[in-house]
């Protein structure tokens, strides 16, 4: 069942991570699903298109680029609206991101700040009229 809220998606191992989006996000009318890799979160994104999604690159199994490589090829996603977030900021995999359509490339340790910006950045409350 869907919302009439925007959905933010967060695939990352870290639980401070998963913390860290819950209390940044927690007086905002954003739903907020957090996955622990990306096979964790494959089945939800079949059929759900986030607003923003929020994508580690360092995760056992299956990393964030080799995932959002997969996910672009899936119809639904072929233009979700992604910012990576990285402990390490390599330049490489800055290049990679953003020849896959990544918006934005954040590095651990961020404050809420960062989050609460990134997304007011990127995913504007919708006003059609």
């Amino acid at each position: 069942m869907e919302t009439d809220s925007p959905s933010v998606v967060v695939i990352d191992d870290s639980p401070s991570i998963k913390t860290l989006f819950e209390a940044g996000l927690r007086d905002s009318n954003l739903e907020l699903k957090v996955f622990n890799s990306a096979e964790n979160s494959l089945d939800y994104l079949k059929q759900h298109k986030p607003g923003l999604l929020f994508l580690n690159i360092k995760m056992p199994g299956k990393d964030g680029l080799t995932f959002l490589k997969e996910l672009r090829h899936l119809p639904l996603h072929k233009d979700t609206s992604v910012v990576m977030i990285s402990s390490k900021d390599y330049a490489q995999d800055r290049s990679v991101a953003e020849k896959l359509g990544a918006l934005d490339f954040i590095t651990k340790p961020m404050p809420i700040q960062v989050i609460t910006d990134v997304i007011n950045k990127y995913l504007q409350p919708s006003s059609s009229n």
